[in-house]
């Protein structure tokens, strides 16, 4: 979150283009693209609020990070990612406190770090994730990660004890960003969201969201999390502890401002397909067109992402389903019928495979 990242990410990184990343090892590409990215100014502020309510100046800690002060007078003006990047580095510094003064216990500078030290032995992401927040609970009672597995899907949520009462959404945020990013980092490839959920109102920052987590995003709900195919959990870890030295060298603020999610073939399909209202009604021939290749190309791709056009069709009908169930409004019947299906039987049983539940009591969970 912490980086509200502009990321012209499909236009600068168009996976079914030639460019001079495409050859290279994604461990290699994700670090070092450069994109000319800003950091939207209610981000930095959002920031800056927790040594702001510790009684640090904003002022002093930017001019010790080198960058202008003036982003605290104008609201139009943003910072590059080095720019934030050093504005996070001079925080962590001067406060000794990876949680930037957002909790009333502070997590103490080399945590992150011990963490990783951890889990790098760890045989796949479900151990490392799970081993990475029970390490979090020992040492903070007011920050809490959980797994969820249900169906084809996980979820990781997190949620914090906002006992300082402080705007801390773009703290929670920003602890979605790292987690997903270190997750991308730890098994050496993107880690393809479904979606993203938010407890706040969209914030102002909504849409440079949307380069950070390319997916469907959902606001106002019970808890903050991002959910991807449960498949993942069971990648093992591509890193050991020599690779965990050199990541650990600019860690963690460089996934706040290096490390790209996702520049999946995967996303970029997504992407389409959540801007046409007739979802059903898009073919595999008419996606590739659009993307300038061809379907043999698309599926191909596709299939190497461990995916296919159908299941990227068939989570996005899963997101409207879960959507409008949360909803508590929209009948069950009606709700089969608008993600395409002429049978409310046919619908339960796809639903139920998506997530392991029926409609019926997916909705009375909620």
């Amino acid at each position: 979150m912490a980086k509200a990242i502009c990321w012209r990410l499909f236009e600068n990184l168009h996976p079914l283009r030639k460019n001079k990343f495409h050859s290279l090892p994604l461990s290699r590409y994700a670090c070092s693209m450069t994109t000319k990215s800003d950091i939207s100014n209610s981000l930095i502020m959002g920031l800056l609020a927790g040594p702001i309510a510790s009684g640090l100046s904003a002022k002093d800690i930017l001019v010790q990070a080198q960058v202008p002060t003036s982003i605290l007078t104008n609201p139009d003006q943003a910072l590059n990612l080095q720019q934030f990047g050093s504005v996070i580095q001079t925080i962590f510094q001067v406060m000794d406190d990876e949680s930037s003064g957002f909790l009333v216990q502070p997590i103490k500078v080399g945590s992150f770090a011990m963490m990783n030290h951890a889990v790098i032995t760890c045989p796949n992401l479900r151990r490392a994730l799970l081993r990475g927040s029970h390490f979090m609970s020992l040492i903070s009672s007011e920050v809490h990660f959980s797994i969820r597995e249900q169906g084809e899907e996980a979820t990781l949520k997190v949620a914090v004890d906002n006992s300082k009462n402080l705007q801390a959404d773009v703290f929670i945020t920003t602890i979605l960003i790292i987690w997903t990013r270190w997750s991308c980092w730890l098994i050496d490839r993107p880690l393809l969201l479904e979606r993203a959920n938010f407890t706040c109102d969209p914030p102002p920052y909504a849409e440079d969201l949307k380069q950070v987590f390319p997916c469907r995003h959902y606001y106002n709900q019970p808890h903050n999390s991002v959910v991807f195919n449960q498949r993942f959990l069971d990648m093992p870890l591509k890193q050991d502890a020599q690779s965990l030295v050199d990541f650990l060298a600019s860690a963690p603020e460089c996934l706040l401002t290096e490390y790209k999610t996702d520049n999946s073939v995967t996303a970029e399909v997504r992407l389409l397909l959540t801007q046409d209202d007739e979802l059903e009604g898009l073919s595999l021939e008419m996606v590739a067109a659009q993307l300038n290749t061809s379907s043999q190309t698309l599926r191909r791709r596709l299939k190497e992402e461990g995916n296919s056009f159908q299941q990227i069709k068939d989570s996005l009908r899963r997101d409207t389903a879960i959507y409008h169930l949360s909803k508590q409004i929209t009948p069950i019947n009606e709700i089969a019928a608008l993600v395409g299906f002429s049978e409310p039987s046919a619908f339960n049983r796809a639903f139920k495979r998506w997530t392991g539940m029926a409609p019926g009591a997916y909705r009375e969970q909620k």
